[in-house]
């Protein structure tokens, strides 16, 4: 008899410390889930919130893979969305106010300097982090200017102002 009680203990150990662990998981597996579920919440609201400032709220793109949502009761704010820098195309007789501060000193910079320049040269003579995730940060700003004809990159990270004709009175920089 001692035998089988015994037996019977090490099997309810055994039993025992299995569900210990399975709990374990379910407590590591239920954290995981809370992340996974907060990380898809805040994507969801992003790409919302993404697409009622990019006004594409009704677009095929902005409901794939969702119900249609009803429209929202209040309406839209009036002037620009917070938040949303916007950086429009050069084209002549456009005016360097139309940048935000951030990217008028950028031109201006480069204005002064009078020659191509690398972004961590601009950083330093703006008086910015040369940080390299700074850099990489302003890197971007200056590709964006040079994608919508602000600057030109002369080659592979060099930054200069494009010639521009005198006719026009907001190139280059004062």
């Amino acid at each position: 008899m001692a035998s089988l009680i015994e037996e019977l203990q090490q099997r309810e150990a055994a039993a025992r410390q299995e569900v210990d662990e399975l709990r374990g998981e379910i407590a590591r597996l239920t954290e995981r889930l809370a992340r996974a579920e907060e990380r898809l919440s805040r994507l969801e609201i992003t790409r919302e919130t993404v697409a009622d400032i990019l006004g594409e709220a009704g677009t095929d793109e902005a409901t794939a893979g969702r119900e249609a949502e009803p429209a929202p009761a209040d309406p839209a704010p009036s002037g620009p969305p917070v938040g949303v820098v916007t950086v429009p195309p050069w084209r002549p007789g456009i005016a360097q106010s139309v940048l935000p501060p951030s990217y008028r000193d950028l031109l201006e910079v480069l204005a002064d300097a009078g020659r191509p320049l690398r972004a961590g040269g601009i950083a330093a003579a703006a008086g910015l982090s040369t940080d390299r995730s700074r850099i990489e940060g302003l890197r971007s700003k200056l590709k964006r200017l040079a994608e919508r004809g602000w600057l030109a990159e002369d080659g592979p990270g060099l930054f200069t102002l494009p010639c521009r004709s005198a006719q026009d009175a907001s190139y280059p920089p004062a």
